[in-house]
């Protein structure tokens, strides 16, 4: 287990389970500053999945609007894709086939129920290539200060569904960016080992609170977070956040990336999940459903 960020130290009591390998196995947050050129961001998305599993990763999630961050809000619209249909769809099917990996599409533009909205979509593949899993973002960003403003409604139809995908890695809940704020979505999900939480957040918001959320989930789930971000100026003009990281049920950080195009890699140890929560059974605990 490699630890870059702390905020204390794994009590002595897990230390042994953390320090287990005998079930452990390496997953990776991919880190990007994306453009409004939907070729140049899956080549790009290819080069840094090549590197990921260069070191033998079994899961690879991508940020949100990894395929494209368009010069306006409506350019997402022009390259949305038909379910099942589509070259980012395809890339994404083939890119795990070639790797033998479970990927992860951050989001991408799927076809909404009108014209001149999108889902933004956040898609499972297997190590075959087959998709086994959607998830549309539920909750829109809203955000209105200073020179910030954002409203995801205006070109996003929200979803509806929580969804969790059984994989050979245990169960994974999806969420995307926004979603993180509403803690409810999670408790949804019963009990999951992993949480997905690709985002774009803004550079102020992220500065202020996208590790304290990413961390909270963490901990008030006992599961593993891995949220790779959009991270650095891009060609629209606008900044994210970036610190993509991956945090383990213990709170700790175990790999981030403070800004660019980059690989976040940290190391998956059921034992030592099964652990904490047999030490500190919080989930079994809950009284309000």
């Amino acid at each position: 287990m490699i630890i870059t960020r702390n905020s204390g130290q794994i009590p002595e009591a897990l230390q042994k389970a953390a320090q287990s390998t005998q079930s452990f196995y390496r997953v990776a947050a991919i880190q990007m500053a994306s453009g409004p050129n939907v070729k140049g961001n899956l080549e790009e998305a290819s080069r840094l999945i090549d590197m990921a599993c260069s070191i033998g990763v079994r899961i690879v999630v991508l940020p949100e609007y990894f395929a494209i961050m368009g010069m306006k809000d409506t350019d997402k619209i022009n390259v949305r894709e038909k379910p099942g249909d589509g070259p980012i769809q395809q890339w994404m099917s083939e890119t795990a086939k070639k790797h033998r990996i479970w990927l992860i599409g951050g989001s991408i533009p799927m076809e909404a129920s009108v014209p001149n909205k999108v889902r933004n979509t956040c898609l499972v593949y297997n190590r075959e290539g087959e998709q086994v899993a959607r998830y549309d973002k539920i909750h829109l960003f809203n955000l209105a200060l200073g020179s910030e403003n954002f409203s995801e409604e205006r070109t996003i139809e929200a979803g509806d569904k929580v969804v969790v995908v059984e994989s050979p890695y245990g169960r994974i809940g999806l969420s995307i960016c926004y979603d993180l704020r509403f803690p409810e979505l999670y408790r949804a999900m019963g009990d999951v080992d992993i949480i997905v939480v690709p985002s774009a957040f803004t550079a102020t918001t992220g500065k202020a609170h996208w590790e304290a959320l990413i961390r909270a989930r963490a901990i008030e789930n006992l599961a593993y977070v891995i949220a790779p971000a959009q991270g650095g100026f891009h060609v629209n003009g606008r900044e994210t956040h970036g610190d993509s990281m991956i945090v383990d049920p213990w709170g700790m950080v175990l790999d981030h990336l403070p800004r660019g195009s980059g690989v976040v890699v940290a190391g998956i140890n059921p034992q030592y999940q099964q652990t904490i929560r047999k030490s500190l059974p919080a989930l079994t605990h809950r009284t309000l459903k």
